[in-house]
């Protein structure tokens, strides 16, 4: 009995896969996909609104103290005692945003009275105070 051999003929099948066209295929529909994506790009169109980041600031209204030589107080030009200064403090800052006060003296002013305005103001609820200074001629 004679037991079959793997002889080197070329007759014999040989078990190897043969490659080639596989990759050929691979190759061709590699450049389909490649032409046929830029086609394929669907894009929705939506218009969105447009916001800004800016915070919209609303400046505060100034208000305009002045005292002459003898300390006699003016709101906004017009005069004024303290009893009426006090009552247009209350009344000035229960407005939104709460002004600023701007305090213009004379050279010769007393000390005093600009004092007496500026606590009765910072107990009135106005915190912004600020002086108004003319530079010399």
């Amino acid at each position: 009995m004679a037991m079959g051999t793997l002889s080197e003929s070329e007759d014999d099948f040989n078990p190897e896969i043969n490659t080639t066209p596989l990759v050929d295929v691979m190759l061709v529909l590699l450049i389909i996909f490649i032409i046929t994506m830029p086609v394929v790009n669907h894009a929705v169109k939506i218009d969105l609104p447009r916001a800004s980041s800016q915070p919209d600031e609303i400046k505060p209204q100034s208000i305009d103290l002045a005292f002459d030589d003898q300390g006699a107080v003016s709101w906004n030009d017009q005069p004024t005692d303290l009893a009426g200064l006090s009552a247009r403090i209350a009344a000035a800052a229960q407005q939104t945003p709460t002004p600023e006060l701007h305090l213009r003296a004379a050279r010769n002013t007393p000390y005093e009275k600009i004092a007496q305005v500026m606590s009765l103001a910072q107990s009135g609820g106005l915190s912004k105070m600020g002086f108004v200074t003319q530079p010399p001629n």
